[in-house]
């Protein structure tokens, strides 16, 4: 049974660090979203704020306005905030005491463990709810070494990659794989960061949070692990970060651990700057590419485009200029759809190609 759940998003909804909120109001397989609480855009429709498309999720002041509105019973509060830092602002402690006080199971993906403050889990039992750290990661005896079974793994792998954290490849991903199924693909979408387990996904680490030691075997662990359980016609994983970025090294990780077949690069035009990174200019698409190419033998099938901060009429040109210069197809699939990058996947791999006919 999906549960109601609110997502808490102050001043940040439809920004870089309001990723996992924006994630959620797209699309959520584990809750059914009700509300949105940002004061600075009280009384839209997050669905219209984010995409141009009302969906009914209305953005509240804060959570005593939307327990008292929303007609059904709320029974999670998500923290939808991903700050650069990963850490609890000290103004939001008060706001996950306050949602607990409301009787509100508390869900979060910061790197601030809720479930070690002795003053949350004293409100916790004493108002009999849970809280969960989705980042929080297993314990060492949990977690999985590098085996090499991801070599017996015959199913078509793709990676979306991307040239900077925040930049859409979880939505570009989670995207492929419903219109995909729709299509009657057994597709599944593993994921390799907090909001991608607070959405739903079945497979997949908070890659972050795990101990480099381990880090290529929990990203072949999952996909195996999808492999052997879904018998998939094709498996998604998500990037993290980018290979370039000199504060992360999760997609080095991926690379190694997922062994993809091809990889979907995802790049936001109007971003010349890190997220979070203000000091760091990004590199340009194609040294990107060149340096995929050296670590892995996967191609770079297509090109999908984050709109932000650009017109549809840029948005078009962008288009058109990155297929005349590299030669791949591009879409920005929340605006155009996913025809161009499924018929890249087909004609990459055969075997899809044959079952979309049917």
């Amino acid at each position: 049974m999906v549960s109601n759940a609110i997502i808490f998003c102050e001043g940040f909804f439809g920004e870089l660090d309001g990723k996992t909120a924006n994630g959620l109001v797209r699309y959520s397989g584990t809750y059914k979203i009700v509300g949105v609480i940002d004061s600075t855009k009280e009384g839209m429709d997050a669905g219209e704020y984010l995409d141009d498309k009302k969906n009914g999720i209305l953005i509240y002041r804060s959570i005593d306005e939307a327990l008292s509105k929303i007609k059904e019973p709320v029974n999670y509060f998500i923290y939808g905030i991903a700050p650069g830092n990963t850490r609890l602002p000290k103004e939001h402690r008060g706001i996950i005491l306050d949602a607990i006080r409301h009787h509100l199971n508390v869900v979060s993906g910061l790197m601030d463990f809720f479930t070690e403050d002795r003053a949350m889990m004293k409100e916790a039992r004493a108002y009999g709810v849970k809280i969960f750290d989705i980042r929080k990661p297993p314990t060492k005896r949990k977690m999985h070494l590098f085996t090499g079974k991801i070599f017996d793994v015959k199913t078509p792998i793709v990676a979306v990659l991307g040239t900077d954290t925040a930049i859409g490849k979880r939505t570009t991903a989670i995207y492929l794989k419903e219109v995909l199924r729709a299509k009657g693909i057994n597709a599944v979408f593993v994921t390799t960061g907090q909001t991608g387990i607070v959405q739903g996904a079945k497979y997949g680490r908070a890659l972050d949070a795990i101990p480099g030691e381990f880090i290529i075997g929990e990203v072949e662990y999952a996909v195996v692990q999808a492999y052997e359980n879904e018998h998939p016609d094709i498996i998604l994983v998500e990037g993290q970060s980018s290979l370039s970025h000199p504060a992360f090294l999760s997609s080095f990780a991926i690379l190694k651990g997922a062994r993809p077949k091809a990889i979907i690069m995802q790049h936001a035009p109007k971003r010349k700057i890190y997220c979070d990174y203000p000091f760091l200019p990004i590199p340009d698409l194609q040294k990107e590419i060149n340096l995929i190419k050296k670590l892995s033998k996967a191609g770079v099938i297509a090109i999908t485009l984050n709109h932000e901060k650009m017109t549809d009429e840029e948005l078009d040109r962008a288009v058109k200029n990155y297929e005349a210069k590299y030669q791949l197809p591009t879409a920005d699939v929340l605006k155009h759809g996913a025809d161009k990058i499924i018929k890249a996947i087909a004609d990459t791999f055969p075997s899809l190609a044959a079952k979309l006919e049917t």
